[in-house]
């Protein structure tokens, strides 16, 4: 007999074959039980017919608990009603092990109920539809800088210096060599891998340890960091708008029975192709006071303000051009307007904020130490990053965009939380 994975009965229509999975849900029908029975790959209907099983089998699978582990045995019968479309003639039941009084049922529970079984929450088939969605939106973006000629540079996790200050890294004792701090970012490893491979991403863990409590924050997140020599910030704005259009479109086309099961309105998915519309920083400030919000020019940008501006359009926005006082020292000054920095950011729609950030990156050293300087940050731990600029430095540009934003914004989540696998937020460690 055949041991396959539910996704693939369609091979097996009219064999006799074995399934092994987990209990998700059951009811009786007189001399039918019907046990619906998931593998990780999908949901079957199992048929278990009085007179065609053995009375202790007919007396189990009326016993069972949900999430028991067990063994469904029988033929393979097309059934377009059924979950899938398919259905099994089962004949066999055994048990490998039961379980009993499984705590998540079908009523409604509360998020910290559910957050705190997190462990057991990921089995529901919401959960497994965000995680597949997930899954393949890590895949396209694998693909599409592989496609693209770009190398992986792996990024170190512990780092000797912050980015962009310490006040929001999480920090650890490094044996002999004072503090080490959990990285915020690849991008400076990437700008050196950059001027090694011309074209390189990075694409790991990254912390911030920012006591938000936003729908929009968590404390270890997962970030893609593309980083491309001679490229200037139109060239990122491109490259940008070209990996947005193919990670969203990919995932329309590969996963839409998981959407279908978040019930995700993908018309407003659809839109997103290229071209992205482009404002500046000094635009997004007009719409805002537009709509009546008393916004001084020089700040930085709010969640609140994100979605009025990006309410404006149908597709992701690209603002550029931002005040260079907000923004990281690294990223380079428009050289026709000292004041701003070649800096852009993507907004999502429909509220979910800022998806990708990025800039043309500063090339000069005496421009670089002057605005190291003026961030107070210890010239010693950047020389190697110096270095970059001492020995050929060119033009180079790069973004970063958080997986977990992404997948909220793509599945039509309301939180962060339920973007990852174990969520890690200021108010939770566990489990």
């Amino acid at each position: 007999m055949k041991k396959i994975s539910i996704s693939d009965l369609s091979k097996y229509v009219g064999e006799e074959i074995s399934i092994s999975g987990w209990v998700y849900h059951k009811r009786s029908s007189g001399k039918l039980h019907f046990v619906v029975l998931r593998d990780g790959t999908g949901y079957l209907q199992c048929v278990y017919f009085k007179n065609n099983v053995s009375p202790e089998v007919f007396e189990l699978t009326e016993s069972v608990g949900q999430e028991s582990s067990v063994i469904c045995k029988g033929t393979v019968k097309e059934d377009k009603r059924a979950p899938g479309g398919f259905e099994l003639d089962a004949n066999d039941f055994t048990v490998i092990t039961a379980a009993t009084d499984y705590p998540i049922t079908p009523k409604d529970h509360g998020i910290e109920f559910l957050m705190d079984h997190r462990h057991l929450w990921l089995r529901s088939s919401k959960q497994v539809a965000i995680l597949r969605v997930r899954h393949r939106i890590i895949k396209a973006i694998r693909d599409f800088f592989d496609g693209n000629g770009f190398t992986l540079v792996d990024s170190p996790i512990l780092t000797p210096s912050a980015c962009e200050g310490t006040s929001t890294l999480f920090s650890t004792d490094y044996f002999d060599l004072g503090k080490a701090y959990l990285t915020q970012s690849g991008q400076l490893y990437a700008e050196a891998g950059a001027m090694a491979l011309g074209k390189v991403y990075t694409f790991g863990p990254t912390f911030r340890a920012e006591k938000s409590k936003t729908r929009r924050h968590l404390t270890e997140f997962w970030m893609v960091e593309p980083e491309v020599a001679f490229n200037d910030l139109n060239d990122n704005m491109d490259l940008a708008e070209e990996f947005l259009e193919y990670v969203v479109q990919t995932v329309i086309r590969e996963r839409e029975a998981e959407l279908k099961i978040l019930e995700r309105d993908i018309t407003k998915l659809q839109n997103v192709k290229r071209p992205l519309p482009r404002i500046s920083y000094d635009e997004a400030v007009e719409i805002l006071r537009k709509n009546g919000v008393e916004f001084e020019w020089g700040n930085d940008l709010g969640g609140g303000d994100e979605t009025i501006i990006s309410n404006q359009f149908d597709r992701p926005v690209m603002v550029h051009r931002y005040p260079s006082e907000v923004k990281a020292f690294y990223m380079k000054r428009d050289p026709e307007n000292p004041k701003v920095a070649l800096a852009v950011d993507v907004l999502a729609p429909e509220g979910y904020g800022e998806i990708i950030g990025g800039s043309q990156r500063e090339d000069s050293l005496d421009l670089l130490l002057e605005r190291i300087a003026q961030h107070n940050l210890p010239l010693e731990d950047f020389q190697w990053y110096l270095d970059l600029r001492r020995f050929g430095s060119v033009p180079h540009a790069g973004f970063g965009l958080g997986i977990e934003r992404t997948v909220g914004w793509i599945c039509g989540l309301d939180h962060v939380r339920e973007t990852i696998p174990f969520a890690r937020m200021i108010y939770r460690k566990t489990p």
